[in-house]
């Protein structure tokens, strides 16, 4: 097996499906408070879209899909059943600028955040700092940086 760090020709994460009340309001703080860039708002209002995402980077999207579309996510027998339900927590690794940037727009935004825990462990070895908080919709996120 290689090592998929290494190996540039590796798995990677499209994108998460958060289950959020308004899509919009998700949106907009998603993009002020954690800094994202929105996709597909604009069309999701017009009725285009089935609901709008936010870019973590080039190469993964939040989506933030509204809870009503879940009794139409049945993707596989059964699957609609486990829609709507949320995940633990997304994890989004930062630089250590970025990351101290993330948590004073937080503050500014009235979102209450935790204490810091010290190297913990994830994709890339151990984490120097991370916290943890939530969006509007009770979805629970860590930032974390490794530098």
């Amino acid at each position: 097996m290689t090592d998929s760090r290494t190996n540039g020709n590796t798995t990677r994460l499209d994108h998460v499906v958060l289950w959020v009340r308004d899509p919009v309001a998700a949106a907009r703080f998603h993009e002020r408070a954690v800094g994202l860039e929105p996709i597909g708002v604009d069309e999701f209002r017009a009725g285009e879209r089935s609901f709008p995402s936010v870019r973590v980077n080039e190469e993964t999207i939040l989506d933030l899909a509204p809870l009503d579309l879940a009794p139409r996510m049945d993707v596989l027998p059964g699957a609609a059943d486990g829609a709507g339900h949320p995940v633990h927590h997304v994890c989004l690794a930062l630089p250590a600028e970025a990351f101290d940037a993330l948590r004073t727009r937080l503050r500014e935004h009235g979102v209450p955040v935790s204490d810091f825990s010290y190297d913990s462990s994830g994709a890339r070895g151990d984490a120097r700092r991370s916290f943890y908080f939530r969006d509007p919709d009770g979805n629970v996120f860590e930032a974390r940086h490794y530098d």
